[in-house]
Parts: structure tokens; sequence; C-alpha cells
């Protein structure tokens, strides 16, 4: 019979962005996005003048990876425009493609965009005290949209894993989240974006085992 495993608190800082009782901490800086945003010369003059800054941090709790138990933690964006569009995380789908996730808003003004296999977009708004349920199968990043810090609590079964690969092998999102210029956002079409082939959606369906 399996060990039962001792409770856990964790503490959550909205104003820091982080939490206690974490077992890990990882950053992305604006020089680990280089390729997402549509103005290349944009992104790398900003990444220069601003020395590289850390665009989002997450701290988490991951008790294994075994079926049956849950990652959870805290992510912290920074706010910010690469041209007009807007700071965002790399985004990925589960490894194990079957697995949703939840995201709780703390603090801040941002989107989540979703993208199913076949290339349908989905954006969900998240402001404090918002939940957002990601379904399985469905490729998802976020974005800040505010002018604060965006701060989410997230929850994923810990054999979910993640491809992030799947993103760069489609030129992106079919969308891309821009600022409007009246304070807003709107979705443009990414006009590098290659649509998965029959074959690639029939694999990631069965992305479950």
């Amino acid at each position: 019979m399996e060990m039962l495993r001792e409770p856990v608190t964790s503490v959550v800082d909205a104003s820091r962005g982080g939490m206690s009782g974490n077992t890990g901490r990882y950053e992305k800086r604006l020089s680990d996005l280089a390729g997402l945003y549509e103005d290349a010369a944009a992104h790398s003059d900003l990444t220069r003048r601003l020395d590289d800054p850390v665009v989002y941090a997450v701290e988490d709790f991951r008790p294994g990876d075994h079926a049956g138990d849950l990652i959870y933690g805290v992510t912290r964006m920074m706010p910010g425009l690469i041209g007009r569009e807007f700071f965002l995380t790399r985004g990925h789908i589960h490894a194990k493609a079957d697995r949703p996730e939840i995201y709780y808003g703390q603090k801040g003004k941002g989107l989540m965009q979703l993208e199913s296999p076949e290339g349908e977009t989905r954006i969900v708004e998240i402001g404090p005290q918002t939940i957002c349920y990601v379904p399985p199968y469905w490729i998802h990043r976020s974005i800040n949209v505010g002018e604060d810090d965006l701060v989410m609590v997230f929850a994923y079964p810990s054999d979910s894993g993640q491809d992030y690969g799947i993103i760069e092998a489609s030129n992106g999102m079919r969308h891309r989240v821009m600022a409007d210029g009246n304070g807003g956002w709107s979705l443009v079409e990414n006009k590098d974006y290659r649509p998965r082939s029959g074959e690639n959606i029939a694999d990631l369906m069965k992305r479950y085992a």
C-alpha cells in the first residue's frame, strides 16, 4: 500500500506574485521569447534597451509526476508591449493532451488565448477572482493586457507534461493579440500561421496514454 502523503499549505502573495511552500521556481526573460512576436526588430530593440527583463516567473509545488496528483503554483507576468503585441507566455499543449488545467486570477488584467487542434481560437478574460478552465486538447497561453502585473494561480494533473513545440511547428498561434489603440485589444490573423494536417490532429487527439 502506498504511503499517505502529508497535507500541504501554500499562502499566495498576490502583490509579490509568489507563494509559500513552493518546491521550484523558474523565470523567462524577454530574450527567451525570441521568435514569438511579429515585430522581431522591436523585440530585439526592447530586449537591449531594458537589459533583458524578466517577463514572467513561476513558483510551483510539484509532489511528483505520477497520475492522480496535482501540480499547482503561481504565475506573475509583467505588463508590456512589443510593437502593438502584448507580453505573453510561450504557450503549450499538455504532452498528455487530454489533461485539463485551471487558472485563477489574483491580480491584474489578462487573457487566456486558446486554440483547438483544428485552429479555432477562444479568448477568456481573466481578472481578480476569475477562474478559467482550460479543457483537454486545447493549446493555451497567457497574455497580460493590463498596466499592472498579472498574477494567477494554476493547477493541473501531475502527469500532464508540456509540449511547447506545437506552437513553433505552426509558426505561432492562428491569431495575435494586439493593442487596439484605445486601451483595449483585438485579434489579428497571424499571416505566417501554418495549419496542422489531418494526420497531426489525429495524433494529438490520441495523446492520453
